[in-house]
């Protein structure tokens, strides 16, 4: 079975054509999917029966099954989602006054490392399709009571370590005949690869890049990411530098204040020097602890200290509100377990 959602429009036309229907056919299976919510080719019906079923055999749209589904006190929702061979990923949606969030996964498992982090408990699994990136925008949607109008790629995995199958899900979202989406409104979060950071800014996309620094330093973000050893932090400014010159757009850098170890006054310094050389926003976030793991969040106190430093440096900076962490859907809680269950 193909994907429809794997296909960029000319490539559906052309699987349609095949069919010996015309190219406007193809729009009309769009307009249901994309418009009107309808998955089930068999309820679409202002085609015939016979190509109805021609369809079904052939292609679609969701290739997903849901295995779970969680429900946090403050509105967020998780999905577990098994793919047909068998792998699995979770995505969740982040309901506000304002907006209804979508955050999606692009790989199974992580190669990344980061050590405060369950979603590369276990390492990488594969790569997810760019119709199974977009998918899960389309089963959240089905959780939500409102249309979905952001949707941030800071789930399990590295995007930009997956970057084809990324930009191709980026398009899907925000085509006039697909997703709609303004690409404003997608957030694409890395760990810092700088010569991915420097192609997408060459993309026609001016989406928003998010950095996942979580240390100022390069001896400490070797700890407490491994994929950064190679990697100094100068190398990702240079890139976000370029990236921000390319899209004007700033740059988010997001920080995970861990108890005693990143969330001192000395590290707020060095933040804020880095800081200074990009338009950039900081997010700091209060880290969500996971029990197989031997971190704890920084006290209130030592966040409040943080952050005030930061201002007191002219840097603009958020605390991030915490949202689901009693499903294990806060950021960094997001893993398969191999027992099958989720969290």
């Amino acid at each position: 079975m193909k994907h429809i959602l794997d296909m960029s429009p000319e490539e559906w036309i052309a699987e349609v054509q095949a069919l010996g229907q015309k190219p406007f056919r193809a729009h009309q299976i769009l307009e249901w999917v994309w418009k009107k919510g309808v998955y089930d080719v068999q309820e679409m019906t202002n085609l015939s029966h016979e190509l109805r079923c021609r369809l079904a055999e052939r292609f679609v749209v969701l290739s997903g099954r849901v295995v779970s589904q969680a429900h946090s006190r403050d509105g967020v929702v998780k999905l577990l989602l098994e793919w047909p061979d068998g792998e699995r990923v979770e995505t969740v949606l982040i309901p506000s006054e304002r907006r209804q969030t979508a955050c999606v996964s692009t790989q199974v498992g992580c190669a990344m490392g980061c050590v405060f982090c369950a979603s590369g408990i276990g390492g990488l699994r594969r790569n997810c399709t760019a119709g199974e990136i977009v998918e899960q925008v389309l089963q959240l949607q089905q959780a939500a009571s409102r249309r979905i109008t952001n949707v941030v790629f800071m789930g399990m995995g590295e995007p930009l370590a997956n970057y084809d199958a990324t930009v191709r899900a980026l398009r899907a979202l925000i085509d006039p005949l697909r997703g709609g989406l303004s690409a404003r409104k997608l957030t694409v979060s890395s760990t810092g690869l700088p010569q991915a950071i420097r192609r997408l800014a060459g993309e026609d996309l001016p989406v928003t890049l998010s950095l996942s620094l979580h240390a100022p330093t390069d001896e400490l973000r070797a700890r407490l990411m491994p994929c950064a050893v190679r990697t100094p932090i100068r190398d990702i400014l240079d890139a976000a530098e370029a990236f921000y010159r390319a899209k004007k757009r700033e740059v988010t850098i997001e920080y995970t204040l861990l108890g005693d170890v990143n969330d001192s006054l000395a590290c707020a310094e060095d933040l804020a020097s880095l800081a200074g050389r990009l338009r950039c926003n900081v997010n700091l976030i209060r880290y969500n602890p996971v029990s197989s793991l031997p971190y704890r969040p920084a006290t209130e106190k030592r966040i409040e200290a943080f952050a005030q430093r930061l201002r007191q440096r002219r840097v603009n900076v958020h605390l991030r509100q915490r949202r689901g962490a009693d499903i294990d859907a806060a950021c960094g809680q997001l893993r398969q377990r191999k027992d099958g269950s989720s969290g």
